[in-house]
């Protein structure tokens, strides 16, 4: 039949591993049997996206005038579909958006779910754009044992933390998908105009689903492509039709690219994306921090006391058994996980090289390099607590009420 016909793009969306593949990615689950975590670099090749080499970030900085931050620097964004596309309208004047979001499955944020965040946030002070932020609290109650009343006061919780990263009221739009979609007419008639598009049988494909699963999960992947499309936000866009760029961990990227067939379709421009890396467990890198286990992950909530156990007592550690062997043979950093961190937190370029250089010749110990990470993450973290505490209800309702932006479109 006509409508069963899969385009070559949505047929390269599958996200299942081969049997020889040992990285397990999608949007749900996240492992590899490597002690170095993820090959990115197969994980490229398996989704077809485009690896941010280079090039691409010298042009970036060309077009920006600002130097790559370090996410961009150090490969942790290192993925993208389109991002010339967006560089290319920026150079010309012309006007496009910023989309990211979260899954409120716990009251705590972790340290990895700042990533995208911290990321986007920098994005908007250098494209001057507008951002909106899903909260899929109603993906959380269809794939968790969580009812809708609680799904909704994690939004809330969850919002405190991603308006405590800084960004700006004037520019951004933040909102939950069950109290929103209700209230917007144009975002539920594009999640209807995508949900015509795709097939039961593409979205079992795309995605893995069974027979057994509620109907819910199968309607979902419209609702998280929505807000790709400029036109489910009248109040902000009116009826002008943007392109958006959307930082998200590469586990999201199956939902966008079945995004992506169906935008010319329903007369919409693609959406351009960046993906990050995974943020490890501090069991090691063959799992993603998770919130569902208190000892793999540093909450936004912990104490100084509790940052320094968790990373002291589970933070995976790349040094050899004894002192003497390791002032022998050094640390690895591939695998320490302390190290590993500090990619993502320190930001002084010189100073994570020296201490790589230190580490992997045995000049410094497990111990020291925990020791320096805890200072760190103890500092952020206290940081994003103060200004946590500052976010009041009507702070939130700023940042959530539907209202036009700061920006004018025709």
């Amino acid at each position: 039949m006509a409508e069963d016909k899969v385009t070559e793009d949505m047929s390269s969306v599958q996200i299942t591993a081969s049997a020889e593949d040992e990285d397990v990615v999608d949007p749900w689950n996240v492992t590899s049997k490597s002690d170095t975590g993820i090959d990115y670099d197969k994980l490229i090749k398996r989704f077809g996206s485009s690896k941010i080499d280079a090039a691409v970030i010298e042009r970036f900085e060309k077009v920006t005038g600002h130097k790559a931050h370090p996410f961009l620097r150090r490969g942790i964004f290192f993925s993208h579909r389109d991002l010339n596309t967006i560089l290319t309208a920026h150079e010309q004047g012309k006007p496009f958006y910023l989309y990211t979001g979260r899954g409120p499955s716990s009251a705590a944020m972790h340290l990895g779910h700042l990533i995208p965040f911290i990321f986007t946030k920098w994005l908007q002070e250098v494209f001057d754009v507008p951002l909106v932020i899903q909260l899929t609290d109603d993906e959380k109650t269809l794939w968790k044992d969580i009812k809708l009343e609680e799904a909704i006061r994690l939004s809330y919780e969850n919002v405190k933390d991603i308006i405590a990263v800084g960004f700006d009221p004037e520019k951004t739009f933040i909102f939950s998908d069950l109290e929103f979609i209700g209230q917007c007419p144009a975002f539920y008639q594009n999640m209807v105009r995508v949900q015509k598009c795709v097939t039961f049988n593409q979205v079992k494909g795309i995605f893995g689903f069974g027979d057994s699963d509620v109907i819910g999960k199968i309607s979902f992947p419209a609702i998280q492509a929505s807000p790709a499309f400029s036109t489910s936000f009248p109040f902000i866009f009116g009826k002008a039709k943007l392109p958006c760029l959307i930082p998200c961990a590469i586990d999201q990227d199956p939902y966008f690219r079945m995004t992506r067939d169906v935008a010319p379709r329903i007369g919409m421009p693609k959406p351009a994306l960046m993906h990050s890396t995974f943020f490890p467990a501090l069991q090691g890198a063959q799992t993603k921090m998770s919130a569902s286990d208190d000892n793999t992950a540093i909450y936004l909530t912990d104490t100084p006391k509790q940052i320094k156990n968790k990373i002291n007592k589970h933070a995976f550690s790349g040094g050899c058994a004894t002192v003497e062997e390791h002032r022998e043979k050094g640390g690895n950093c591939d695998v320490d996980i302390s190290y590993q961190y500090l990619t993502f937190f320190l930001d002084d370029d010189d100073k994570l090289m020296q201490i790589k250089i230190d580490y992997t010749s045995g000049a410094i110990l497990t111990g020291e390099l925990k020791k320096e990470l805890i200072t760190i993450l103890t500092a952020l973290v206290g940081a994003h607590q103060e200004r946590r505490a500052k976010v009041t209800t009507e702070v939130i309702k700023q940042f959530m009420e539907i209202r036009k932006l700061k920006y004018n479109y025709s």
